[in-house]
């Protein structure tokens, strides 16, 4: 299973649909299972009680919507229902991989493995527990460099006019570059490439990883299949460092 790209960087579509193939590949199922298992309980349990309280939540947003604004009542509707849905599907989405963190880290690890060629290294069970604190660390600094932009944002939700139009589509570019921050720190932290430094490299490739997020954001909104998006967005981002960054950083290059 050894990458065929040679270290040439695609599009974030490439390496999307790359993590559908990746994820059935023999020997990397079983890395799949345990990141699948918490994506299903959790984003699968959460939107299920997201959609009994839709028709309640809707009308009280809406409620903001000054009067000049309620002849695009028909155009507002659907812009505050993926408004909720964006917000609240990216804050389980955070939660699901703090909880799968640890088990996100091994599957990138074991995946691009597979795709240098080199042997997979034996992680057992203690080695994985004893790596938890610095992931959750990791963890933790994505959450504080995300928390005041999110806030932000929401501000924006509760200015008439702006908060139905703008808002919704800033916060969901925003959550597809959260979201590309998200998957592809698990091959940079396998490295010990510190979080401000992996950030810098993103955005030398900004409109690929803005592709990628994208992607995984709006298959994060379809019911079913965004119970599987969690491992297919970590074997795609994994792909892609192996074609854009491992090189640089194996060789001591400066990544730009």
């Amino acid at each position: 299973m050894v990458s065929q790209t040679g270290n040439i960087a695609h599009s974030g579509l490439h390496y999307f649909s790359r993590g559908w193939a990746l994820i059935k590949e023999p020997g990397i199922r079983r890395f799949v299972i345990l990141p699948l298992l918490v994506n299903i309980l959790l984003l699968g349990g959460a939107f299920w009680w997201l959609f009994t309280r839709l028709s309640a939540w809707i009308p009280a947003l809406m409620a903001y919507v000054p009067g000049w604004l309620q002849w695009l009542n028909y155009l507002l509707w659907p812009l505050a229902v993926i408004s909720v849905l964006l917000i609240f599907g990216y804050f389980f989405s955070t939660l699901a991989n703090w909880i799968a963190a640890p088990f996100n880290g091994l599957l990138a690890e074991q995946l691009e493995a597979r795709l240098v060629g080199s042997v997979p290294p034996e992680t057992g069970v203690l080695e994985l527990i004893k790596d938890i604190p610095r992931i959750m660390k990791r963890e933790w600094q994505k959450f504080i460099w995300y928390l005041p932009r999110a806030l932000g944002l929401l501000i924006l939700y509760f200015i008439p006019g702006i908060g139905q139009t703008i808002a919704p589509v800033l916060w969901f570019l925003f959550s597809a570059w959260m979201l590309a921050i998200q998957y592809c720190d698990y091959p940079f932290d396998n490295h010990k490439v510190p979080f401000a430094e992996m950030r810098v490299a993103l955005h030398q490739r900004k409109y690929t990883h803005l592709q990628f997020g994208v992607l995984v954001n709006l298959f994060t909104l379809i019911p079913v299949i965004n119970l599987v998006i969690m491992p297919v967005a970590v074997c795609g981002a994994t792909a892609l460092w192996v074609d854009c960054y491992r090189q640089h950083l194996r060789n001591g290059i400066e990544m730009r």
